[in-house]
């Protein structure tokens, strides 16, 4: 095998990496379903990470399966907003539910954090401080999510 081929095949590889690294947010986008949560603010700056609004979902980050591996979390429509309303290790026969990783003390489901310009994170850290905002979020038949967007009223 000669040095062309072999980094053409790295590079294959590479990219091959990072779709199935980006294959749950790309599903949700393109077929997943549009829901709002309920959501607040946790902490806007990271001097590692730069500015983003890091969030918490009403009733999915204390939830835990207190096991480490995958975790779903189960939807119901609550007003205009979905909400949490059970955990488990498998995941719900019906409605939409999202599919979460449990470290055993937490729920990271990959909508944790929202990235915004440096000069707008304590801007909307301020607005989503209310407690009237919620997060547009697509999810897809297999759970997988996508923060899209966050609305404040």
């Amino acid at each position: 095998m000669n040095a062309r081929t072999r980094v053409a095949l790295v590079c294959v590889l590479n990219l091959g990496l990072v779709g199935v690294s980006v294959a749950g947010q790309l599903s949700a986008r393109v077929t997943g379903d549009e829901i709002l949560l309920r959501v607040e603010p946790v902490d806007p700056i990271d001097p590692f990470r730069g500015a983003y609004v890091d969030l918490s979902y009403a009733g999915i980050s204390a939830r835990t399966t207190k096991e480490t591996g995958d975790a779903y979390v189960a939807l119901a429509r609550r007003g205009d907003a979905w909400e949490a309303t059970s955990v488990s290790a498998e995941p719900p026969a019906e409605g939409p539910f999202l599919k979460c990783h449990d470290d055993g003390w937490r729920l990271t489901c990959g909508i944790e954090s929202f990235f915004v310009p440096q000069d707008r994170a304590r801007e909307l850290e301020d607005d989503l401080g209310g407690g009237d905002a919620v997060a547009v979020v697509k999810v897809d038949s297999r759970g997988n999510a996508a923060l899209v967007s966050i609305q404040t009223h």
